[in-house]
């Protein structure tokens, strides 16, 4: 499939003068002249893209609605220039060497092919003329454009520009398996960020500095390095999964930790206590929040880092992974004035996310937002954020006594964790306000049973509680390598797919390619279960009856489980059935 470039071949491509006269319609038009996105699509785009502050090709992307690829195709006939295909195309490295890694990097650009004294250069912005002037200037040639989108010339600078981040991390750890001698040194430097490490850097400051910067590029959210008696074994959570990378020696174990306790700020020294902390590094544009965790274990102390990423909270509710009926009445829901919206399921079922995703549509100059969280993993602007802190008292139940002296309309309480939490939370409702909170219950169903046997009165929970929702992460099927498949007819059983809903499937799963690193899944899609607290839920509720009567009551109402959320997401091709089998179980009553 891959064709190479030659500086013979002369392409069509436009000149920075000359591609303003040939603008065509705006690349919106065309879109939705090809039908790739509609009308509805395009205007709620923008009005994401207005809320959030992104701009709008962003926020197709972010909700689905048009590929990377697609959208800057539609650009490229706007401005009436070539698309290229980089995992397509082959590039001499005689081409290459034209422009320097370091201009490639900074600007974001690549270089295609040459000819007649003209270099073919590859970008994702036809507007940047900065940036080609730029390069006309240090280049001393003239400049034709191409377009690629941002993230595949990214990916395309690290192929052809010398070792990408992972080989590079590969690369140290052989060094230091193959070698006996000591790279430990000076590794108490000091934290000197992202900015302070370089070639003349201790190679262990070096490679801590690489494993986070290979996790940030495989979109882990967690790094976990944990001691045995031989090795150091390093860990990366990747869609929810753990895997696992090549390893350094057991005798770096200390000099790691050492830089990672100094990155965190934390006691050095310590050895035998739990120690909580927090690093800030810049990876590429990005600048990220680790949340450092260090327990002592029996070959040592393990680390787990949960990398912060900020961009994954600037999501919308259509995101989320919601049905059509669902995201309507959640919607509805969380206009109400006041009352308790419970969300539960297990820590990394993407329940922060989801409440996030809530306040980010409520955030509006008119509300007073305030939350309580035990940590703040995240800083909204424009939202009041508290702190929990056990160690001065300052727990769940006196921060929202003090918020409701702070006049908010909306309150979010990170975790209802014991009694005095729980009845804060519906006082708070009853008083005028609408709460957000989680509770770790398997189903929707089950939250009211916890509730109760908190301590809380089954009257309080009936008449303050607007409904919960329960929700689970699966993996995405890659678009890129996804492909048609008929699943067995034992698996189609098992999973109770009726005859109706097969006739409508369209299984699909991923092949595995270099843009999932062969797991042929990328990306994750929350399942929901949303109980509304009908009048018939309430009447049992009071009544304290069992929760298996309580999940009736909701699917004689139309309640979704999550498992048969998932059943559908994979009959569309979403997500496959394994994956909805890994997270959810059928209950007995489907």
């Amino acid at each position: 499939m891959g064709g190479v470039f030659c500086a013979t071949q002369s392409l069509p491509l436009g000149r920075p003068g000359a591609y303003m006269a040939k603008r065509k319609a705006d690349y919106t038009e065309i879109l939705v002249r090809q039908g790739l996105i509609s009308p509805e699509q395009l205007a709620e785009a923008k009005q994401m893209a207005k809320e959030s502050g992104i701009k709008l090709p962003d926020a197709l992307v972010r909700l689905g609605y048009a590929s990377g690829d697609d959208i800057t195709r539609a650009i490229a006939e706007q401005h009436g220039l070539n698309f290229v295909n980089l995992r397509e195309v082959v590039v001499p490295p005689s081409v290459i060497e034209l422009v320097p890694e370091s201009v490639a990097r900074e600007n974001a650009v690549l270089p295609l092919a040459e000819g007649d004294g003209r270099l073919t250069v590859v970008l994702s912005d036809p507007m940047d003329i900065d940036t080609v002037d730029k390069l006309r200037f240090i280049l001393n040639r003239q400049i034709e454009l191409a377009l690629a989108p941002r993230e595949a010339i990214l990916e395309a600078i690290n192929r052809y520009y010398g070792q990408t981040i992972a080989e590079s991390a590969d690369s140290m750890l052989q060094e230091f398996t193959d070698t006996a001698i000591d790279f430990t040194e000076t590794v108490d430097d000091g934290p000197k960020g992202d900015e302070g490490v370089d070639e003349s850097s201790a190679p262990v400051v070096r490679l801590v500095q690489l494993i986070i910067s290979e996790a940030v590029q495989l979109r882990a959210s967690d790094i976990h390095i944990e001691p045995f008696e031989t090795r150091i074994r390093v860990r990366y959570r990747i869609d929810g999964i753990l895997v696992e990378r090549d390893s350094p020696p057991r005798r770096l174990l200390g000099a790691v930790l050492s830089r990672i306790k100094i990155l965190a700020k934390l006691d050095i020294a310590e050895r035998r206590r739990t120690q909580d902390g927090r690093i800030k590094v810049t990876v590429g544009e990005k600048d990220l929040d680790l949340r450092v965790s260090i327990i002592p274990s029996a070959h040592g102390q393990s680390v787990v880092m949960r990398i912060l990423d900020k961009d994954n909270i600037k999501v919308g509710l259509k995101q989320l992974g919601f049905g059509e009926d669902d995201f309507l009445k959640f919607k509805t829901l969380i206009y109400r004035p006041n009352g308790i919206i419970l969300v539960t399921g297990p820590t990394g079922s993407g329940k922060t996310t989801s409440l996030y995703a809530s306040l980010n549509a409520l955030n509006t100059p008119d509300r007073k937002i305030i939350t309580a969280e035990d940590p703040v993993e995240y800083y909204l602007p424009g939202v009041n954020q508290v702190e929990i802190k056990h160690d001065i008292g300052l727990d769940f139940a006196r921060v929202i006594r003090a918020m409701l002296r702070q006049a908010p309309n909306v309150i979010l309480v990170g975790e209802m964790r014991d009694l005095e939490t729980a009845q804060m939370g519906i006082q708070a409702s009853l008083t005028g306000h609408l709460v957000f909170s989680t509770l770790h219950t398997n189903d929707a169903p089950g939250a009211i049973t916890r509730l109760i046997d908190m301590g809380v009165p089954a009257y309080l929970v009936a008449s303050s509680v607007l409904a919960i929702m329960a929700q689970r992460l699966v993996r995405v099927v890659c678009q890129k390598c996804k492909a048609p498949y008929t699943p067995s007819d034992a698996l189609i059983q098992s999973a109770g797919i009726k005859p109706e809903m097969l006739a409508k499937a369209n299984f699909c799963r991923g092949k595995g390619c270099g843009n999932c690193q062969g797991a042929g899944y990328r990306g994750r899609l929350g399942i929901y279960e949303l109980m509304i607290m009908s009048s018939k839920v309430r009447e049992l509720t009071f009544n304290e009856a069992p929760t298996e009567h309580v999940r009736r009551a909701a699917q004689s109402e139309g309640m979704r489980t999550l498992y048969w959320d998932g059943i559908e997401k994979a009959i569309k091709g979403i997500t496959t059935l394994d994956e909805v089998f890994r997270v959810a179980k059928r209950a007995e009553s489907d």
